[in-house]
């Protein structure tokens, strides 16, 4: 991958920065290591606002990483449902017939 990427033109890095995909094109190591402050910055501020986010209220998700070169988004995790809850408590039971 980042041989392809490594050989495209600029007008080429220039259209896939248009469409928003960051990890289809070159970073130098400066732009690796902001990446990594901006993450580390925005990860220490989720820390501070669940530490002073009362225990009973709901807290806010994890920050995205910043999406790198060669790296797709992240997936959502699938959230059980009440209903899929419910068959999963069956099939725990015994109740997989």
């Amino acid at each position: 991958m980042t041989a392809l990427r490594n050989d495209l033109t600029p007008r080429e890095l220039d259209e896939q920065a248009d469409r928003g995909e960051p990890e289809k094109g070159r970073w130098s190591q400066l732009e690796q290591l902001m990446a990594a402050n901006y993450d580390a910055i925005r990860r220490l501020e989720w820390v501070l606002i669940c530490v002073n986010t009362e225990k009973k209220s709901k807290r806010p998700d994890p920050p995205e990483p910043m999406r790198r070169p060669g790296a797709g988004p992240r997936k959502k995790r699938a959230q059980l449902t009440e209903g899929s809850a419910n068959r999963l408590f069956e099939l725990l039971q015994g109740g997989a017939e």
